[in-house]
């Protein structure tokens, strides 16, 4: 990959990152975000959580968890992705054949670290179709649960359960959807 890819790997990062903290910090100084975000979020996961909060959680975070598997399965280039990983591993198992001759060792982790980026690059892209949505819904569970303060199955609060049960489905998602 030449120099440019990298930078613009990395400039797309800082820009998804910049968006994600201006529509945090922004959210409750620009009306319009939260009302957005209310408009469409108080309707449709608002009314699963006034349902039941610790099946509407599981809901949320299994539709959710599987809306980005999606996105990462039809955005990402999975036979580079493949193919990177096992060129990491083949450099791996070189570096440990060479752990005695620096010189040879320094060539061979110049080697991983260009595969490493252009492995960084690859499983970038998702996130750029992800990571708005997924701010809004963490900014919308912030002032939902504000207003309604109660404990997932009585004692996790809505973070960690979104980030448990998120884990769990993306783990079987990613199964099923044979994702790397």
């Amino acid at each position: 990959m030449n120099k440019q890819g990298k930078f613009n790997g990395m400039l797309l990062m800082l820009a998804l990152m910049l968006v994600s903290m201006g529509i945090g910090g922004l959210w409750n100084k620009v009306p319009i975000i939260k009302q957005f975000s209310h408009l469409i979020l108080d309707p449709t996961a608002g009314s699963l959580l006034n349902l039941n909060v610790s099946i509407g959680m599981i809901l949320i975070a299994g539709i959710i968890s599987l809306a980005t598997s999606l996105v990462q399965k039809y955005t990402m280039d999975h036979e580079r992705m493949k193919n990177l990983k096992a060129e990491q591993k083949r450099l791996q198992e070189e570096m440990k054949k060479y752990k005695d001759h620096p010189q040879k060792l320094v060539e061979l982790n110049k080697e991983f670290m260009k595969t490493f980026s252009e492995l960084w690059d690859v499983s970038l892209r998702p996130a750029f179709y992800t990571i708005i949505p997924i701010i809004l819904f963490f900014r919308w569970f912030n002032d939902y649960f504000a207003s309604n303060p109660v404990k997932i199955f009585g004692v996790l609060s809505w973070f960690w359960a979104y980030l448990i049960f998120a884990i769990f489905f993306s783990m079987i998602f990613r199964k099923l959807l044979k994702l790397p």
